[in-house]
Parts: C-alpha cells; structure tokens; sequence
C-alpha cells in the first residue's frame, strides 16, 4: 500500500518577539503535503542556553498530523533530551514521532533508538549528510530495532521502511502488548495491590 507521505523540512520562522526583541525567530519544521501546500508547522520548544539567550523564541505547543490513519509527532535537536516531550507524543498515542537533529552526536542516536524502545512507537532519526558517518539517519521500530538507516558517510541519502506495518514479531508484541502494558502499568493497575502491612515489605535490610 502507497501512503501518501508529506516533505518535512526545517526552517527559521521570524516575527514580533518578547523581551524587547524586534525580531525572534523560531527553530521551525514545516510539514507539506503531497500537493505542495503548508498544511502544519513545530516551532522548537526547548531551546539550548545560547538560543534562548540571544537568538531564538521558544515555541508552545506539540504538533501531531495524521495520513491515512498514521499519527506523527515533530520534535527538534536539543529536545532529544527531554524525555517529558517524548512521553507527551505517547499521550497524544501517535504512531511515530520525527526527530530532526544538528549535531555530530552518535549518543543522540541512541537516545532516539532509547524512545522507540521505551514507548513503542516508530521514530525518525534525521541529520545532515556531513554527519552521517557519525550517526547515520534512519527508522527506529517500535521496541527500539533500526528499520533502515542510511549509509554510514557524507553523502546526501534516503531511508525508507513502512511505517505501521506491525507483522514483524518484535514489532507485533511493541505495538499489541508492550504499549497498552505501560498504559495500563502506569495509569493506577498497582493500586489496592500491594501490602503495607506486611512486616516484609517494611523491612529494607536482610533479617
């Protein structure tokens, strides 16, 4: 099955700015759609130091686009860091979160890959050519398995991998088990279970 897939690319989006700024601008991924039109833009909503110094306005809020019952999320670069955002596109139950990067950092990556396995959705790991022999771009399955990842050098390239496509047996059990047992773990299942009477579980040295 085709889907149909929108071009993502980044961008700096400048305006009115606070704190006596004339101009801010915005660390953006716009989204367009197999038509050529802007249908949804992420403005960055972490911002390193320096950024939020001098250079850059934060943005406010998630982005999340559906095509053809597939539900994304944006996020960029630094916000790789903060795991609270990531947890947030679990919530907002998206299928697969685009995680845009400027850095040399193979540890980023591993953050990335780190996301599909603790949230079991798919992840989109981009960066620039000049730092694919560092950590190459690619797509992360859910359970934390690489899909396809581009070639380990500087050359401009494409990963591809069908996303939502769950007939793969560890992706199968990231998607169908994995997922709703962490809903369910962490939205009370261990509530009235345990015993705080129990003079065991008081005791926290050996007897």
């Amino acid at each position: 099955m085709h889907r149909k897939v929108p071009a993502g690319f980044g961008g700096r989006l400048r305006g009115k700015g606070p704190h006596h700024r004339d101009l801010a601008a915005q660390p953006t991924q716009y989204v367009v759609s197999d038509q050529g039109r802007l249908v949804a833009r992420y403005d960055k909503r972490f911002l390193s130091n320096t950024e939020l110094s001098y250079l850059y306005t934060p943005g406010t809020d998630p982005l999340t686009f559906d095509i053809d019952g597939i539900r994304f999320g944006a996020a960029l670069c630094i916000e790789a860091n903060f795991p609270a955002l990531f947890a947030e596109y679990e919530r907002l139950d998206v299928d697969c979160v685009l995680l845009s990067v400027m850095v040399d950092d193979a540890a980023r990556a591993g953050v990335a890959q780190a996301y599909g396995t603790l949230y079991n959705y798919w992840l989109g790991y981009a960066v620039p050519a000049q730092y694919g022999a560092t950590a190459p771009s690619g797509i992360i399955a859910p359970g934390g398995r690489w899909l396809a990842r581009c070639p380990g050098d500087d050359r401009p390239a494409l990963a591809i991998a069908d996303i939502g496509d769950a007939t793969s047996p560890d992706i199968d059990v990231a998607v169908r088990l994995a997922r709703p047992w962490r809903r369910l773990a962490s939205a009370g299942l261990y509530d009235g279970r345990t015993a705080p009477g129990d003079p065991r579980s008081r005791t926290r040295t050996a007897f």
